[in-house]
């Protein structure tokens, strides 16, 4: 077999351990291996890093197991070049699993190019990275205590949610802050509406008539001053990420102007794919790598399920709220392309083939740094209008039971 690289090193990872295993020319033609064990602390692995330059190792291969990985790869890349690769691409020779033998199996691997290297985001994008993550999952946090507080309330029979549109909002507040203060008289509370509100006073006198008691006030207490923190932690949060995103402003603002994308989910989205497109062959490489694409399962003639792969978590749930958004807006070519999948496919699908376009687009503007043009919501009929997108309506008709007959209309 060709041998593509002549020093390599592969790596086995652990949470406190790091089996290394080097393949270097021997002075008699062969190859030599050598395997050591480091320990994954800081001294460890600049260790490590003098170990593999000894042997003057010019890439090293390394299996993304959990989050281990992490600090060791930050370690080596900035020494020498360093592969990060899928763990379903490394499949041990069976009867050989040590430690030993697969840090030896990758370095074999690496050493043939047989495996390719997973994308990993330079530091300025994996910085953005961990603090967009930890910003949505705050986000997610705090409605799922929302969730709670209107548990709550529904248990003491306070039936806000059912009259206010946001029991959050500033009139709902005063009322929720009043009942923890011990006011339970449901025409004073009613009082503290403001604004619009206050045309349903009636309404909220009813609601707010209830067996509201300590315990439950002591429970809403402490939930409200929950949200309060969260929502300064994502103030904050928000803010460091305004700060590290400026110098990728002009692609924040090129991803806004895709339907459903708006300035949030651009800083998520550029923290998942980075801002240089270069590094994915094509949008179908970036829609692969992302798990937004169906999977291809062919075997004998026959088609198996064609489900997504795995990919990015946060990638993919920024991908369908966008594409969820998208299908609301009017006559736009995602909304069109939603509603024309959904009657075939479904909601879920449908959503996620948006997502997918979405994912594209993104791509394209920023390989082009041009803004998105809208195609309009009759674009896909104009370009796929022949013979066969008649055959397929006329057919779909005569399966409901209608005879069809066309006539083209005068000009």
């Amino acid at each position: 077999m060709d041998r593509v690289v002549e020093r390599v090193a592969g790596l086995d990872v652990h949470k406190d351990t790091v089996v290394a295993t080097v393949r270097v020319p021997a002075e008699d033609g062969r190859r030599h291996e050598e395997t050591h064990t480091f320990g994954t602390t800081l001294s460890d692995l600049l260790t490590l890093v003098d170990w593999l330059a000894s042997h003057r190792v010019t890439l090293v291969g390394m299996e993304a197991t959990g989050v281990y990985w992490k600090p060791v790869y930050f370690v080596l890349e900035d020494a020498l070049e360093c592969w990060l690769l899928n763990a379903r691409h490394l499949k041990a020779v069976p009867g050989r699993k040590t430690d030993v033998a697969d840090s030896a199996w990758i370095a074999q691997l690496v050493e043939h190019g047989l495996v390719r290297p997973s994308f990993v985001p330079p530091k300025p994008i994996r910085d953005l990275r961990d603090l967009t993550r930890y910003r949505k999952a705050q986000i997610q946090e705090r409605t799922r205590e929302a969730q709670r507080l209107d548990k709550v309330l529904q248990d003491a029979g306070v039936k806000l949610s059912s009259v206010a549109t946001n029991i959050l909002g500033k009139s709902a507040r005063d009322m929720l802050d009043a009942l923890v203060s011990g006011t339970t008289d449901p025409e004073v509370l009613a009082e503290l509406a403001r604004g619009r509100m206050r045309k349903k006073l009636p309404e909220l006198r009813e609601a707010l008539r209830s067996r509201f008691r300590a315990h439950h006030g002591l429970i809403v207490g402490e939930i409200l001053g929950k949200l309060d923190y969260l929502d300064e932690m994502i103030e904050r949060l928000s803010e460091e990420i305004g700060r590290l995103i400026a110098p990728f402003g002009s692609a924040v603002e090129l991803l806004r102007t895709i339907p459903g994308v708006d300035h949030r989910t651009a800083e998520s989205l550029l923290s998942e794919i980075g801002a240089d497109m270069s590094r994915f062959a094509s949008a179908a490489h970036l829609a692969s790598w992302a798990g937004m694409c169906p999977g291809n399962n062919e075997s004998g003639g026959k088609h198996r399920s064609g489900r997504t792969r795995k990919g990015s978590k946060w990638l993919r749930l920024a991908l369908v709220e966008s594409a969820k958004a998208a299908c609301r807006t009017k006559e736009t070519f995602l909304a069109a392309q939603y509603h024309r999948l959904k009657g075939r496919r479904g909601h879920a699908k449908a959503t996620v083939a948006v997502g997918h376009s979405i994912l594209v687009i993104a791509y394209h503007l920023m390989s082009r740094e041009e803004p998105y043009t809208e195609l309009g919501a009759t674009h896909y009929v104009e370009r796929h209008g022949g013979e066969k997108y008649k055959r397929r309506l006329v057919a779909s008709l005569e399966r409901m039971g209608y005879s069809v007959t066309l006539e083209p209309t005068a000009a």
